[in-house]
């Protein structure tokens, strides 16, 4: 058993050694440790497995696109985890039971999106945002504080299940609140 507490250590053990089995930690103190399995230093033939304290949608799928096949929390209960990993080797799925849940609660369908969902004020902010306009400007625009801006642009993400505004741009073009040339 190897233990990397950095990027640069890691990227080290790697360099000089073959694993069968990685568990890899999002929040090292010189990066992400996705960075790793995005840069080609994890050989394919090893099995990466996220273990982290992170358990929101974003660091889950970013992780798996990334690479990952798997993702354990470490607050699980200890005896959970050390289930996780023995099923991992015996090909279970390497996902924490609150992890599998998020996953499937983000493939249940969502309503569609419709521009009655939004407030008349999130709708004007949704179009001056897929516009190109930064919650700086738009709140310059609609004399808002950025801060104001910025929850309901929180609200917007939220309503429309979506997570940048590259989401929320195209969601604004479907609903005809912009259209593609305004952007």
């Amino acid at each position: 058993m190897v233990e990397a507490a950095t990027l640069a250590a890691a990227r080290a053990a790697l360099a000089a050694q073959r694993f069968d089995l990685i568990l890899l930690d999002i929040g090292l103190p010189d990066g992400d440790g996705t960075e790793l399995l995005t840069s080609g230093d994890v050989p394919a033939s090893s099995t990466v497995v996220v273990t982290t304290i992170f358990s929101d949608d974003q660091h889950l799928f970013a992780a798996l696109r990334a690479g990952a096949q798997g993702y354990l929390l470490k607050d699980d209960p200890e005896s959970a985890f050390n289930a996780s990993l023995q099923g991992i080797v015996a090909g279970r799925p390497p996902l924490s039971p609150a992890m599998a849940r998020r996953m499937m609660e983000s493939f249940r369908a969502h309503p569609a999106a419709s521009p009655t969902m939004l407030t008349p004020r999130e709708r004007e902010v949704l179009a001056l945002v897929a516009r190109g306009n930064s919650v700086r400007h738009t709140s310059e625009l609609l004399g808002l504080t950025q801060n104001t801006t910025a929850g309901y642009l929180k609200n917007i993400y939220q309503k429309l299940h979506v997570n940048s505004r590259a989401g929320a741009t195209l969601v604004a073009v479907r609903l005809g609140l912009v259209q593609s040339s305004d952007r």
